[in-house]
C-alpha cells in the first residue's frame, strides 16, 4: 500500500522540519589545501542510501544548443562557456526505488521494482531525500556539464545504445544502469527518468558563466535528460524542461549530488 496524500505529506515535512531550510545554492562547498585529489574515475558508496556516487572534475563546457542540432528549442539559447570551479560527486545511477525506499520509508512510484528509478516524485520529496543523505540535487549547470561529460553533441553517444525512450521502453521505466555509461561513468543520464535540478527555470539560461545557480526565485523548477516515454528530440543534453516544484509525474525522478 502505498502512502499517499496526508500521511504522505506529514512525513515529508518532518523530514523538512528535521534538517532545516535547505538555502539557494550560492556557491560550491570549498576544501582546504590538504584535500585529496580526486580524478576521473575515482567513485564512493554513500553510506545512508547506499549508492555509489562518481567524481566529476571542475572545467569547462558549452552550455546549450550543441552545434549542428536542430532540434533546439528557444530556451537552449543563448549558447555560453561555463565554469565550474569545484568538482563535485554525483550519483552513477538516478536513486533507485529501494534506495528511496530506506530513506524516506515510502514509495511513490507507479512502476514497481527495488532497482527501477524512483518517479512520482515531487521536487520537495526529491529535494527532502538528497539532505537526508548528507547532499543535494545538481544545479542545473552541473547536470549538463556531467551529462555531456567532454562531448560537445546532442547527445553522448548512439541514442538506442545510452537510453531508454518511447523507442524501446515499452513504455515502461527499466532497471538502472542498464545502457551504455558516458565519460564520467554516468549511466542513464538521457533517458529511462527525467530527473530534477535544484535550479529554478528561466526561459534564458541565467547570465552568470562561473558556477551559475540560476534565478532566486521563480515559478518552476529545471528538468533535464527526457525520460522512457520522450520523442527522440527531448532526450538531449541540453533540452530543458520545467514544471511546479509541487508536481509530479511516473516520468519524473531523481539523482543527487553527494557531499
Amino acid at each position: 500500500m502505498k502512502p499517499r496524500g496526508f500521511v504522505r505529506r506529514l512525513f515529508l515535512l518532518a523530514c523538512l522540519a528535521g534538517t532545516a531550510a535547505v538555502p539557494e545554492i550560492v556557491g560550491f562547498q570549498t576544501h582546504s589545501d590538504r584535500a585529496p585529489v580526486h580524478k576521473i574515475g575515482d567513485s564512493k558508496i554513500n553510506a545512508k542510501d547506499g549508492l555509489r556516487y562518481v567524481w566529476i572534475p571542475p572545467g569547462n563546457f558549452v552550455q546549450g544548443c550543441s552545434a549542428g542540432d536542430n532540434e533546439c528549442y528557444e530556451d537552449e539559447f543563448p549558447t555560453r562557456k561555463i565554469t565550474l570551479t569545484k568538482g563535485f560527486w554525483l550519483g552513477q545511477t538516478e536513486v533507485t526505488q529501494a534506495a528511496f525506499q530506506k530513506i524516506m520509508t515510502y514509495n511513490p512510484s507507479e512502476f514497481e521494482g527495488p532497482n527501477l528509478p524512483v518517479e512520482s516524485v515531487t521536487w520537495l520529496e526529491a529535494n527532502a531525500y538528497c539532505t537526508q543523505i548528507g547532499g543535494r540535487l545538481p544545479s542545473e549547470a552541473e547536470w549538463e556539464y556531467a551529462a555531456r561529460a567532454g562531448t560537445t553533441g546532442a547527445r553522448y553517444g548512439k541514442l538506442d545504445d545510452i537510453a531508454w525512450y518511447w523507442k524501446n521502453s515499452n513504455f515502461q521505466t527499466h532497471p538502472v544502469g542498464q545502457k551504455a555509461p558516458n565519460a564520467f561513468q554516468l549511466y542513464d543520464m538521457l533517458g529511462n527518468v527525467v530527473e530534477w535540478t535544484y535550479t529554478w527555470y528561466w526561459v534564458q539560461h541565467n547570465q552568470e558563466n562561473i558556477n551559475p545557480t540560476g534565478p532566486s526565485i521563480a515559478e518552476y523548477k529545471s528538468l533535464r535528460g527526457g525520460g522512457w516515454w520522450d520523442d527522440p528530440d527531448l532526450v538531449r543534453a541540453s533540452y530543458r524542461a520545467r514544471i511546479e516544484p509541487d508536481s509530479q509525474d511516473y516520468n519524473i525522478g531523481l539523482r543527487c549530488v553527494s557531499e
